[in-house]
């Protein structure tokens, strides 16, 4: 049977349909319609860095720009219609995926038990118990309200103090939830005060969770391998997901593909047989140029988003000033379904401050587009600031090579 090829412009919009990002960015963006978004998405990632706007508020304003954190504090620490935990780093979930995370909880538990008990030596059980005590008959808490010693020597862990090691260790393992955030500080309580108990008292058995996974991810990609599957929540082992793989086209329920880079070279992955049967009929690509987060879910994937996109992105954050490239903390600028450039900005003083945009190679700058990428910057500082924008005489750069 001869194997489809999937066009890099059709793999672009099955892709970007899939991440909400082909569809204006308009519509409800508090209660119900926003945790559909995030149900759309899978997870949104949580990141401390708020040099512009936090990750998880970027993510979110780039497919509703009526959004504000408020709405995300609301679903998450009143409405209980999310939670917080680990995909592959800290993020905003879905409630009803609550009982999928039981076999995260289980993994975190015995590996994590493991290491910090060689951290922190023989005080790690009884200080769990402690920090469990605490919260039981105390109530919600965050690190700070921990009184204990200072480390005495570097463990590894930030030379975090012993609570805050239990408390993230109660957390990772189940025990307990993040009931809120205030400012960028967690708040932990017991799971059974937090998690609705239609999900907390859920189970399922491992198979279950490894058909959910692979299905589920293969919803928001649009077309994968089985390790993209197995990474996707981070959930499953990469040889879950390849048993399901193996499965699943046996019995006829996905098909394979040859999707097409940037570059032209193939890549053989997974799809639905019904994706495959619609890439004929392709969603209209939106004209208009949307700021991403480093941390987006359509770029999360640094190596998909680069065969797909032609894009190569790393975070500077780390690097020396002296040898970054770009920047501090850069951000992607999409236009429809082309990654057109990066572009440092910062909130300062309640003002937006523009530095620099670079586009990419090949990607001219003409009256119409710097005119849309103007609009869309202007969208952003009455996002993040109170409106005001200023640009540096020097923010048009020249072409990336």
């Amino acid at each position: 049977m001869t194997v489809p090829t999937l066009g890099n412009d059709q793999a672009r919009r099955v892709f970007l349909a899939r991440h909400g990002l082909m569809d204006p960015p308009s519509g409800g963006a508090r209660g119900a319609a926003l945790a559909q978004v995030i149900h759309g998405l899978g997870f949104v990632q949580v990141d401390s860095v708020n040099t512009f706007a936090r990750a998880h508020d970027l993510i979110l304003w780039s497919r509703r720009q009526s959004y504000r954190p408020d709405g995300l504090r609301w679903i998450n620490d009143r409405a209980r219609a999310t939670f917080e935990h680990w995909t592959h780093d800290a993020s905003i979930i879905p409630m009803e995926f609550y009982p999928m995370w039981r076999m995260r909880f289980d993994r975190d538990r015995r590996r994590l038990h493991s290491k910090w008990k060689d951290w922190h030596g023989q005080g790690f059980h009884p200080e769990i118990d402690k920090v469990l005590a605490r919260v039981r008959d105390e109530g919600m808490c965050c690190s700070s309200d921990m009184e204990d010693e200072t480390v005495e020597k570097s463990t590894g862990w930030w030379d975090w103090k012993p609570s805050k090691v239990a408390l993230e260790y109660l957390w990772r393992s189940g025990e307990l939830a993040v009931a809120k955030r205030v400012g960028f500080r967690k708040f932990y309580d017991l799971s059974e005060r937090v998690i609705p108990p239609e999900y907390l008292n859920a189970r399922l058995s491992d198979e279950e969770i490894v058909d959910w996974a692979c299905t589920a991810a293969l919803d928001r990609l649009g077309f994968a391998t089985s390790g993209e599957l197995a990474a996707f929540f981070d959930l499953i082992r990469p040889a879950d997901a390849k048993a399901w793989a193996v499965e699943a086209l046996a019995s006829g329920r996905v098909l394979e593909v040859d999707v097409s880079g940037a570059d032209g070279r193939l890549r053989r992955s997974l799809i639905w047989p019904k994706e495959l049967e619609s890439i004929d009929n392709p969603q209209t690509a939106p004209s208009r140029i949307r700021v991403l987060s480093p941390f987006d879910p359509a770029l999360r994937d640094r190596k998909r988003a680069e065969r797909l996109f032609g894009f190569h992105y790393r975070i500077e954050i780390f690097v020396p000033a002296p040898k970054r490239r770009y920047g501090y903390y850069v951000f992607p600028v999409m236009e429809g379904t082309r990654l057109i450039g990066r572009i440092d900005m910062a909130r300062e003083e309640g003002v937006l401050r523009v530095r620099a945009f670079w586009p990419e190679n090949g990607v001219r700058m003409g009256t119409g587009r710097e005119a849309r990428l103007r609009a869309e910057l202007d969208r952003a500082a009455r996002f993040a600031t109170d409106g005001e924008i200023a640009f540096a005489s020097d923010w048009l750069r020249a072409p990336t090579s």
